[in-house]
């Protein structure tokens, strides 16, 4: 079930009947957004490329509540058409490759997706006299390596690696269309998600959930050190609904923002977490001391997000993990009837 406890009064009259576009809709982030966007009574368009069966869109029933428009957020024609004939007004820009292991192994196909996707629609969004708004999801990862932790949005983008360039690059290219253009955009740069719906088991959070629902040890890739920020998915949510509710303001058009716990922990305090609150304490990780080009420690500063939008997280990561765990214990059982 999607909570939308906060779905106020004001939130409800700001997009009902606002058409919305989300691109990558079916991903794990796309999904929950484009299921609070539904219950808030906008009119959502998502622009699909592949089908994705498993998606917690597909699962929850919202894909059938929604426009679907076929195409690759690289088709210009495409995207201009979508823009054009929905008349759409808001956009939140998710499509990407966002796994940094497949980045490394096909950075061609990730440059292709999260650089050119990211100007083709926004000089689509530029040519449409409709839009008010365009969030476009960046990352943590576009800050590449520094010294001095967290960052903060004032920070330099460096990345390195293929995944975090194409943030880097795709940060840029909306900051680009701002200034030269006063397209009306800004930026999510978010710390790690976790949440139900993640179904890439290489990542540290689902894979770790089903290893301790099946009674497996959780497999480390790293060596366990890589310091990261965790963000529950329901707060990256109102992350990027509170930034395009006010995109009207001048001190909001046009920036970055970070939206993260403020709160790094190290990758084993997360698989240490997650075994406690499992009850799984007999499960002892798997370390396999082998994750090239990842950056070791990467965490965010999040004051801008309060002081200025006036969001803060909502759930506390203990409260995270267990309702996680509780999407997973759900959707693991229904996958396995016979783990009922």
């Amino acid at each position: 079930m999607n909570d939308n406890a906060y779905l106020s009064t004001e939130r409800l009259g700001f997009w009902s009947d606002r058409p919305v576009l989300v691109t990558g809709c079916t991903g794990f982030l796309g999904s929950w957004l484009t299921m609070t966007l539904v219950d808030a009574g906008s009119a959502v368009v998502g622009l699909i490329r592949d089908e994705v069966p498993f998606s917690q869109l597909r699962r929850s029933g919202y894909d059938e509540r929604i426009a679907i428009a076929r195409g690759d957020i690289t088709d210009y024609a495409c995207v201009e058409r979508v823009l054009a004939e929905y008349e759409i007004d808001t956009v939140f820009h998710l499509a990407a490759q966002t796994i940094v292991p497949i980045g490394n192994r096909a950075p061609l196909s990730t440059f292709e997706s999260n650089i050119k996707g990211t100007w083709t629609l926004l000089e689509a969004a530029r040519r449409s006299p409709k839009i008010s708004r365009v969030v476009v999801a960046s990352s943590d990862k576009a800050y590449g390596v520094h010294e001095t932790l967290p960052y903060t949005e004032d920070a330099p983008l460096q990345g390195c690696y293929p995944y975090d360039v194409s943030k880097t690059c795709a940060d840029l290219i909306a900051r680009a269309y701002f200034v030269t253009y006063q397209a009306p955009v800004a930026v999510t740069r978010c710390a790690n998600l976790y949440g139900g719906g993640d179904l890439n088991w290489s990542r540290i959070f689902p894979g770790t959930i089903r290893s301790v629902i099946l009674g497996e040890r959780p497999i480390v890739r790293s060596d366990g050190t890589m310091m990261r920020d965790y963000l529950y998915v329901q707060d990256a949510v109102r992350a990027y609904l509170t930034l395009a509710e006010q995109m009207g303001r001048p001190e909001v058009q046009g920036e970055a923002f970070n939206f993260g716990m403020d709160d790094p922990k190290s990758v084993l305090e997360i698989v240490q977490a997650i075994i406690t609150v499992s009850g799984r304490t007999d499960l002892e990780p798997v370390v396999l001391d082998n994750a090239p080009n990842e950056i070791q420690a990467q965490y965010l500063d999040s004051h801008k997000a309060k002081r200025v939008l006036g969001w803060k997280p909502a759930y506390s990561f203990g409260i995270g993990i267990e309702e996680t765990l509780a999407w997973y214990r759900d959707y693991l059982t229904l996958s396995d009837p016979d783990r009922a």
